[in-house]
């Protein structure tokens, strides 16, 4: 098989998440050096914050702070200026590590988290996605889902989309005008695509044609699904793809965070973590 021709935009990377395309540079997590990165398209990057609890996904407040999920304390934080502080507390409605993360352009965060500790081969059980609404306590905006990990809502703000990991599956819900879910229905059942070892959605985000990119690590590709669960494309990867973002001048660059390992001892031992870009024909839309 001939893999496409993908250009690498950054490397020595322990494992990058979360990456968010905004005002001409690519910011992302690298969990286990545990710092928010920006990148520029030739690969010039800084470090925006130090997050040593792990950081996950990120987003904006419309006043432009920026919003990062701390992974193994279970809270939001919020970066003004270099100042880091916890904005909420989710350690009550969390079993275990917060994931990815999509903010509304009202500021409201919807934030996942595993449900079950992976750390001790717990089994996979469902869990739920928390709400936080600036200044409010959070709440469970949605439960039984199975790892919630990427998310994107539309340009109207009307539906958020979410990936289940070990479900195989996209969902989508309503949101109504306090931010709250309803309608629950599945978009993409990607446990129908194979047999044995169907692609997984881990990273998601959203293009003008309607179609979502979808990272599956466990297949080691990136996929373009229509709703419904049509594969419009599939490009391969050399390595596993964690996540994806669609950005750059027209939103036509496809960035993918990919590395060989999650854990994280082969991730901070052999920094395989990188971020390649492939142009594509459909510009991305909606958030991230």
């Amino acid at each position: 098989m001939t893999l496409p021709q993908t250009q690498v935009l950054i490397d020595d990377l322990t494992f990058a998440e979360g990456p968010r395309w905004r005002d001409g540079f690519l910011y992302f997590s690298d969990f286990f050096d545990g710092v928010v990165k920006r990148v520029d398209l030739h690969g010039k990057s800084d470090i925006i914050a130090h997050v040593p609890n792990q950081p996950s996904g990120l987003g904006w407040l419309p006043d432009g702070r920026m919003l990062i999920v701390s992974m193994t304390d279970r809270r939001l934080m919020c970066l003004y200026g270099d100042t880091l502080s916890a904005v909420s507390d989710l350690t009550a409605l969390t079993g275990f590590h917060c994931n990815d993360m999509v903010v509304d352009s009202q500021g409201r965060a919807y934030i996942g988290n595993f449900g079950f500790n992976s750390d001790a081969g717990e089994e996979p059980l469902g869990t739920n996605l928390v709400l936080v609404r600036p200044g409010e306590a959070p709440v469970i905006a949605a439960d039984d889902l199975f790892f919630p990990n990427g998310t994107v809502i539309t340009p109207d703000g009307k539906t958020l989309i979410i990936g289940e990991t070990y479900a195989a599956r996209l969902t989508a819900f309503d949101i109504a005008h306090d931010g709250s879910l309803s309608n629950r229905r599945i978009w993409a059942d990607m446990s129908k695509l194979a047999q044995e070892n169907p692609p997984v959605p881990d990273g998601i985000c959203l293009d003008e044609a309607g179609a979502i990119w979808v990272a599956s690590p466990t297949t080691s590709e990136v996929l373009r699904l229509a709703e419904g669960g049509a594969v419009l494309k599939r490009v391969p990867l050399s390595a596993r793809a964690f996540a994806c973002m669609l950005g750059g001048p027209e939103r036509k660059t496809l960035f993918i965070c990919t590395a060989h390992a999650s854990g994280k001892q082969a991730c901070t031992s052999q920094r395989s973590g990188r971020i390649e870009m492939l142009e594509v024909d459909v510009a991305g839309i909606g958030l991230p």
